[in-house]
């Protein structure tokens, strides 16, 4: 069967929506405001950011489908037969940086790639995933993202949770600081197994389930009380999130090699972050715990 464009894009524009209105419901004042960009190569896409919001310090939901006559070096390197080829890219992409240091900072992400030339079968696969950054590890929060994530993978084979699980926890790691980014989720690429329809409602699956694995945990926690402390730990802990999407993360380079908007493609980026010198938590301290019970990969479920 040959992919279905056109209902993939559909579903992504939906997918943006349905997020952004629960994501609005929960901040209570804050407002996504929409920027639609042109791409000169081809394509374009539609940001939608929120910024000072009651809960959401700053966040972007982002809708992209960009084309061109060739593949970026970015998605070539681990394929490089698709060299030469044409390809089309469509996907959201969001991350919510909450302001209180009680809430997790959570990414999610969902594309399709596809790549043709002429006389060829066109090649193509989904990929995306969420992930959860703590800065105070709850236990609960935990099982509930985890256990979500579970309940959409397993209707569509009982191998996904795991076998995503694995590949979020290997490729959310910090290898220059030897530790996980936060606790993990799930994670896929280069996905076409079994045929189009299969592979296309498990990325719905993922789609789906995000909000209903961080709506929750967002309510949750969201009235916690803090102080400074906090805050400095969480701003620094931000440092990380930096570190990961500017030397690692596949989609920031995919944007940035294929001409996209550096707007939309670095608003994933906290509003405010530091770094300090060699810092180490206290032994013992709520701090320490991030680093000795939550960031280590584990089974949550």
């Amino acid at each position: 069967m040959s992919p279905n464009k056109t209902a993939v894009k559909e579903y992504l524009l939906s997918l943006q929506n349905q997020i952004c209105d629960a994501l609005q419901q929960e901040d209570g004042s804050g407002q996504f405001l929409e920027d639609t960009w042109v791409r000169t190569e081809g394509g374009g896409g539609r940001s939608r950011v929120i910024e000072n919001g009651a809960v959401i310090e700053k966040g972007g939901v982002n809708f992209s489908h960009v084309f061109g006559n060739q593949m970026p070096a970015s998605a070539t390197a681990h394929r490089p037969e698709l060299a030469g080829r044409s390809f089309e890219a469509m996907g959201v992409s969001l991350v919510i940086h909450p302001h209180n240091p009680y809430v997790p900072t959570s990414h999610a992400n969902v594309r399709f790639f596809i790549a043709e030339k002429e006389g060829a079968a066109p090649v193509w696969w989904f990929g995306g995933g969420y992930d959860l950054t703590p800065y105070y590890g709850n236990e609960d929060d935990c099982k509930h993202w985890h256990q979500t994530a579970k309940n959409a993978c397993d209707p569509l084979g009982q191998h996904i949770y795991p076998g995503f699980k694995k590949w979020c926890d290997e490729y959310f790691y910090l290898k220059h600081r030897n530790e996980a980014r936060g606790v993990g989720g799930l994670f896929f690429d280069d996905y076409n197994a079994e045929n189009f329809d299969h592979s296309f409602e498990l990325m719905r699956a993922v789609g789906d389930s995000y909000i209903k694995a961080y709506q929750p945990i967002v309510a949750a926690r969201k009235n916690t009380t803090f102080c400074e402390r906090e805050r400095d730990f969480q701003l620094y802990r931000r440092g990380r999130y930096v570190e990961f999407n500017l030397v690692y993360d596949r989609g920031t380079l995919f944007g940035l090699q294929t001409g996209g908007r550096t707007e939309s493609i670095l608003m994933s980026l906290p509003p405010l972050v530091k770094w300090q010198y060699n810092w180490q938590p206290e032994a013992g301290s709520a701090e320490s715990k991030l680093y000795t019970d939550f960031l280590p990969a584990r089974y949550w479920i």
